[in-house]
């Protein structure tokens, strides 16, 4: 029987992160590097793709490099997928981090239901749920060799529950319909990827509470009064869930749903 340590290691493992610029993909990539794999972080902002690269190859154990792709290009992506793999020489981990958030600058996105438009709708689609079926598509071979393969998509609570409007009152924040609809979708394509990526790969999604970000004080405050552990989240705490799921401590898990929400689902 092996260790938690062994079971935990990525020592000689390779990993793509997409979005590895943004806040919970860059968490989420130096989860991965500190556990000694090396990584290929994601993103279509190659400064910030870059820049945290090169921090995480400052680190003792694993490395990082980054790789510059827009997800709402199919091609491109499956470009970028087949690069990370020849640069890697491998692939065991898959997670997809990018997405389409509350805060994105689109006309028709951030605004009440009403008004939201198509456009907005189908560009949140394209990154949140499209790019995770063509990762999974371009990507599954290489998982299948590694005989480690684990695929992980990040989902949100809103993608298992409604939201709850009084939190959004007199803070000029809304939430997208969009968003919630593609962060359900990816719970599926996680519970449909498990069955016919198996045995080869196993496949699960986090599903993150709201993660502290700059949101007006009032809806930080009403969010912590709402949530059993009384806080919102932050990157730090996606790491275990992270490291859980890429690693053989959870060689026996998949189709599953890790929901890290402070309890907030459980009212």
């Amino acid at each position: 029987m092996r260790s938690v340590t062994r079971l935990m290691s990525l020592a000689g493992r390779k990993a793509l992160v997409t979005g590895g610029g943004g806040h919970i993909g860059a968490a989420i990539g130096e989860t991965l590097v500190e556990m000694g794999a090396t990584v290929a972080l994601m993103d279509v902002d190659g400064r910030a793709c870059a820049r945290q690269a090169a921090a995480l190859s400052r680190r003792r154990r694993g490395s990082a490099l980054p790789v510059v792709c827009d997800l709402q290009d199919e091609a491109a992506m499956r470009r970028a997928v087949a690069q990370a793999v020849r640069m890697l020489r491998g692939l065991d981990v898959l997670i997809h981090c990018a997405g389409y958030v509350g805060s994105a600058r689109r006309p028709g996105w951030s605004v009440p239901f009403a008004r939201q438009s198509v456009a907005a709708w189908d560009a949140a689609l394209r990154v949140n749920l499209t790019a995770a079926f063509v990762l999974a598509q371009e990507a599954r071979a290489a998982l299948a060799r590694s005989g480690h393969g684990s695929l992980v998509l990040i989902s949100s609570i809103y993608g298992i529950v409604g939201p709850d409007w009084r939190l959004y009152e007199g803070t000029g924040m809304t939430n997208p319909m969009a968003y919630g609809a593609s962060k359900g979708g990816l719970v599926q394509l996680a519970r449909y990827l498990a069955t016919a990526l198996a045995p080869a790969v196993r496949v699960n999604a986090i599903s993150p509470g709201g993660v502290l970000r700059g949101q007006p004080a009032a809806f930080r405050r009403r969010y912590a009064e709402r949530a059993p552990l009384r806080r919102m989240a932050t990157e730090e705490d996606l790491k275990g869930a992270a490291a859980y799921l890429a690693s053989d401590l959870s060689a026996y898990v998949t189709g599953h749903n890790l929901v890290v929400d402070g309890g907030w689902t459980i009212w």
